[in-house]
């Protein structure tokens, strides 16, 4: 596993932001299992030889088979406000998104109402207003495409429980490696290919606008969208993975 420092993106006297791995899990939950807050705890504990426990605050989270952007608040001030930055409209999210289908528009605005499953751990997402549900709203941005699959970009207008995986799945578009939202087979890190890839907010403490940006995986298949981007650096990744 590359190691917590090589993945820090960003880190002052408030904030630590980190490039979290798929199936690293953001915070605690019933399995138990270490996270990746507990390991930039350790981190920050013996970085500045911190006596006892080090405090660390959790404003938002992401699906443990998701990468990306990952904030921590290092003081209680700060996690205070980001806090309500993360239930406003003080954070702008961008994620990356490799699906196995063109999507039926270049550019598009989708709108949902998504119903969640606490008991399946899933949502699902409907055309219409229903009892129970929540409205979701993102926009999607065709970005690359390889032989089979595509690669989006998202911005997040809501942050409702697996929205982008359940809004996909409702277009018929289903995220590489996302057996629970219908795709075709698992991918070898047990991940699915949706990555936070930039978050956007004002600085709790410095008042001034942050924009941490994470790199994708490393593998053929992100390696190859990523060089797409950027034709300066254009690379070709294997026909089997394309």
């Amino acid at each position: 596993m590359t190691s917590l420092e090589d993945r820090i993106l960003y880190e002052d006297n408030h904030l630590i932001i980190v490039n979290k791995l798929c199936g690293e899990l953001s915070q605690g939950d019933e399995t138990g299992d270490e996270t990746l807050a507990d390991r930039v705890r350790a981190y920050l504990k013996e970085k500045y030889s911190k006596p006892g426990n080090v405090y660390l605050g959790i404003p938002h989270r992401l699906d443990r088979p998701t990468s990306g952007v990952m904030v921590y608040a290092k003081t209680e001030k700060a996690l205070v406000r980001l806090n309500e930055a993360f239930r406003g409209d003080g954070v702008h999210k961008t994620y990356w998104a490799i699906v196995d289908a063109l999507p039926p528009a270049r550019e598009e605005v989708l709108t949902h109402y998504i119903v969640r499953d606490a008991k399946a751990n899933k949502s699902t997402a409907f055309r219409k207003e229903i009892r129970g549900s929540k409205k979701a709203v993102l926009k999607y941005t065709l970005l690359s495409s390889s032989q089979r699959y595509h690669l989006l970009g998202i911005e997040l207008y809501t942050g409702r429980h697996h929205q982008i995986r359940a809004q996909l799945r409702a277009i018929g578009l289903h995220i590489k490696g996302d057996l629970k939202y219908g795709a075709a087979r698992s991918n070898s890190d047990g991940g699915i290919c949706l990555h936070a890839r930039e978050i956007k907010f004002i600085h709790p403490v410095r008042k001034e606008v942050m924009t941490v940006t994470a790199p994708p995986p490393h593998d053929a298949l992100w390696d190859f969208f990523a060089a797409s981007l950027d034709q300066s650096s254009a690379e070709t990744a294997p026909e089997s993975c394309l």
